[in-house]
């Protein structure tokens, strides 16, 4: 009965974290430019505060192609160009989040003047025509955290020595981001831009991953398991954005998701495969921060724990 009830405490923990954050998803201070007159944007302003508060974060943009340079540098999601009678435009990014494009292009819409015509959208940077939908690459993101996950769990229990663990993690990081890579990009086409990027981004997040569960098992043994499933899986997956965006999430979950390698890595991915690497720096410093911790909780355990290390080796 007890292990009955704790399996049923442990769906329903499952449950909610994952299905709270898209039962609560939202657009909350969403980056947007907007294109016109400053008398035109401040209507837009004002009607926005008074349809959907917080909704949006406007951004002044001089035309239509200071817009599109900023959708490309992923500064922001979208852009709405203002006429007369109200938008006329709609600049969207559906390789930066297919939902946030939708949702945006229904924004400008409602907005438009009865009788003008709806306004026109254009995708700056649309997803691949083999993924139009983004369905592939959100697919993809849960696999790779899971595949973080068992190369550092099997790395700790079946390979001797701390160190060698440690090469055995990095190893299979670079030959995930090369299999993966070959099954997304040159198979199903969901990923588009520079494979070698592409290939590097994987790597990086398999080996964030699986260097802080060796870590973690260095140091307090096969709890850190739990402990790192915990956080990679039930919450950094669940708030990770990638099948919607971070300002979708309930506020400030979104950046928490954005510091754990599931969000990290997602963004990560976005950018080396539809924005030619815009953006990259930031979710390439958390990957590898996880990274280095990993190393670093290693290094420690060996210090703390050495002859528990010792027993699990023999």
């Amino acid at each position: 009965m007890g292990l009955g009830l704790g399996f049923a405490v442990l769906v329903g923990v499952l449950v909610t974290a994952f299905a709270w954050p898209p039962a609560e998803s939202a657009p909350r201070d969403v980056p947007v430019a907007v294109v016109g007159s400053a008398a035109a944007a401040d209507r837009l302003e004002r009607q926005l505060a008074e349809t959907q508060p917080d909704a949006l974060e406007l951004r002044r943009a001089a035309d239509a192609d200071a817009a599109r340079r900023l959708i490309e540098d992923r500064e922001v999601y979208g852009a709405i160009v203002l006429g007369r009678s109200g938008p006329s435009q709609v600049l969207t990014a559906s390789g930066g989040s297919p939902v946030v494009a939708q949702l945006l292009a229904g924004i400008a819409g409602g907005f438009a003047e009865p009788a003008a015509s709806a306004p026109a959208v254009e995708d700056v940077v649309p997803l691949p025509g083999d993924d139009p939908r983004g369905s592939a690459f959100t697919a993809a993101a849960l696999p790779m955290v899971l595949g973080g996950m068992v190369v550092g769990i099997l790395m700790s229990f079946l390979v001797t020595g701390v160190w060698r663990r440690v090469a055995g993690a990095l190893v299979a990081a670079v030959a995930a981001g090369g299999v993966v890579t070959l099954v997304a990009q040159a198979w199903l086409g969901a990923l588009q831009g520079s494979a070698w990027a592409n290939a590097g981004a994987v790597a990086l997040i398999v080996a964030a991953i699986s260097l802080t569960i060796t870590g973690l098992v260095t140091l307090v043994g096969p709890a850190g398991i739990g402990l790192g499933a915990v956080v990679m899986f039930l919450i950094g997956n669940s708030i990770s954005g990638v099948s919607s965006a971070p300002e979708l999430l309930p506020t400030g979950w979104g950046a928490l998701g954005q510091a754990l390698p599931a969000g990290a890595g997602g963004t990560l991915l976005r950018s080396t495969s539809y924005f030619d690497g815009a953006a990259a720096g930031g979710p390439a410093l958390v990957l590898a921060a996880w990274a280095g911790a990993g190393l670093a909780l290693v290094a420690l355990g060996r210090r703390v724990r050495p002859a528990a290390h010792h027993a699990l080796a023999r």
